[in-house]
């Protein structure tokens, strides 16, 4: 996809498609660089297919990093990345969380998959994000429902880059036409809210990484 300021589009990633359906995500980028949300498709590892040119200027200021960077695997860009927390408000608790339920749920399904294992196997090496996972986590679902394996609808704190917006909130809008789902692909669009409508929340310090810090308690 183009960046806002003046890039070129970029092809979808490689994917073993037919090139009937390989035409048909060159054409629905296009649909996606008319959207002026962040808008991106990623399949179930969470590797980012196609995104648009907002979703770009939201995480510009991402610093390099080897295997989390936003446009690349979303999911290793929420939980890895130490310049999450400056995109990414209330990061653990209204990111890593939902997006760590959303995970579990995916090793169960795919727990074969080798690049679900690497991930896995990443949560494992930080021992507050392993105890979040293991233990911390199966209290959160109960508390806030099975809801929590769902994006669709919810409402996340954002800091723009752009002064002009700064910090408000987008809703995260899942929309995946049939010939994406057959694909095994899916489409989240973050809807960016007026900021006048969000009450303002204080800046967190940044974090010298990503990673949880703080595990929610057992009743």
């Amino acid at each position: 996809m183009a960046f806002q300021a003046g890039g070129q589009r970029s092809a979808p990633r490689p994917a073993p498609v037919t090139p009937e359906a390989q035409a048909y995500l060159e054409d629905y980028g296009a649909i996606l660089d008319a959207v002026p949300h962040p808008s991106f498709v990623v399949d179930h590892r969470w590797d980012v297919i196609l995104a648009n040119g907002a979703f770009r200027t939201l995480f510009r200021e991402a610093g390099p990093h080897p295997t989390a960077m936003p446009e690349d695997n979303f999911l290793r860009y929420v939980l890895f990345h130490p310049d999450a927390p400056e995109v990414l408000g209330e990061h653990e608790s209204r990111w890593c969380l939902p997006m760590l339920a959303h995970f579990a749920h995916t090793v169960e399904r795919h727990g074969h998959d080798h690049v679900i294992q690497a991930i896995r196997r990443e949560i494992a090496q930080d021992p507050l994000m392993e105890a979040a996972y293991r233990q911390g986590l199966p209290h959160w679902v109960r508390a806030v429902g099975a809801q929590a394996v769902e994006h669709d609808g919810v409402l996340r704190p954002l800091r723009h880059p752009d002064p002009r917006r700064g910090a408000g909130e987008c809703r995260v809008v899942v929309e995946t036409s049939r010939a994406l789902e057959d694909l095994g692909y899916r489409r989240l669009t973050l809807v960016l809210r007026d900021p006048r409508r969000t009450p303002s929340r204080a800046r967190r310090p940044r974090t010298a990484a990503a990673h949880l810090r703080v595990v929610p308690a057992a009743d």
